[in-house]
């Protein structure tokens, strides 16, 4: 790991501009997050966050009470495997993280070219409970390159960037929906972070790459037929809802 959020990515290669992370850690848990759970310790700031009365160096991560949006920052040398100095290769595999609120993106698939562009440039994703002061369910959005409010020049240079950069270093790109599964918000469940992790693990060890794969209609997205220690079933969306009509 070289960092967290901010990186660039130039002709020798990427590097982290921020040297820390920052995180949500309502409900954290050493089971769900244990690298996460571990950095938070001296040196690390928690933020909109109680601690248990009896105990004011025990922090209560299922505490809510001031906002849902409690965060955790903590330097890179927190986590283990860090790297540093925080600089690194040219990416084998970019990963664009979406969450699908309307439940019709597959957890995965391989960009094209074309796709690569497209989905930078649109930055499909939906605003969660816990983000945005009055977010109390999930509200579809659209943040050209995954950052608009940051953009000082035009979406379509940033992408141009991006695929030109993409084709020289001959990288993967992947489209991921870490959102709803089986219906949208409210009928369909969230996809599980062991989904999600095991994708992955396919993407980084070179697995995904040599897979068999299906074309979805509609977005025309490549889709892989089976990915290891996957349900293939959720693979393909509309699989996975009891309404095909309403999925359609």
């Amino acid at each position: 790991m070289i960092g967290d959020d901010e990186h660039v990515w130039t002709e020798k290669g990427i590097f982290n501009i921020e040297g820390g992370c920052y995180a949500k850690c309502v409900g954290l848990t050493r089971e769900k997050e244990p690298e996460i759970y571990d950095a938070v310790k001296f040196g690390a700031v928690v933020e909109n966050i109680r601690y248990f009365p009896d105990d004011v160096r025990t922090i209560n991560y299922d505490d809510i009470s001031l906002t849902e949006n409690t965060r955790v920052c903590y330097p890179l040398e927190h986590i283990p495997g860090a790297k540093l100095p925080a600089i690194g290769g040219h990416p084998k595999n970019i990963i664009f993280l979406t969450c699908d609120a309307n439940g019709v993106l597959p957890p995965i698939a391989k960009l094209t070219k074309e796709q690569v562009k497209y989905h930078f440039i649109s930055g499909y994703t939906a605003k969660v409970a816990g983000t945005e002061m009055g977010i109390t369910e999930p509200v579809a959005t659209f943040s050209a390159c995954f950052g608009e409010a940051f953009l000082p020049l035009h979406p379509y240079k940033y992408a141009s960037m991006l695929a030109e950069m993409v084709e020289k270093y001959n990288t993967n790109v992947w489209l991921m929906n870490t959102g709803w599964s089986g219906g949208k918000y409210g009928v369909g469940k969230r996809m599980s972070l062991k989904i999600s992790r095991g994708i992955l693990d396919e993407i980084h060890n070179g697995n995904l790459e040599k897979a068999e794969y299906e074309t979805m209609p509609g977005f025309n997205l490549r889709v892989p037929k089976q990915v290891q220690g996957i349900d293939s079933k959720i693979l393909m969306p509309i699989n996975t809802w009891k309404d095909k009509n309403e999925y359609y």
